[in-house]
């Protein structure tokens, strides 16, 4: 299955608490972190949910 990358470019500490829990659902922790998750439709949701705190970066496979 594709991976997507996920950098955390913004603080979520001022953000409303789901937001703050999706942050760290998707396994970031630090601001510029990078981690990689598996491209489905759950992911893609929660990464809509915060997408004015990350930068999405797509995989070729």
């Amino acid at each position: 299955m594709a991976k997507i990358k996920v950098t955390l470019t913004k603080s979520p500490i001022s953000q409303k608490m789901n937001q703050q829990l999706t942050v760290r659902s998707l396994g970031l922790r630090r601001v510029r972190q990078t981690v990689e998750v598996e491209d489905n439709r759950s992911n893609r949701g929660m990464i809509h949910t915060v997408r004015h705190l990350v930068v999405v970066e797509e995989e070729g496979d």
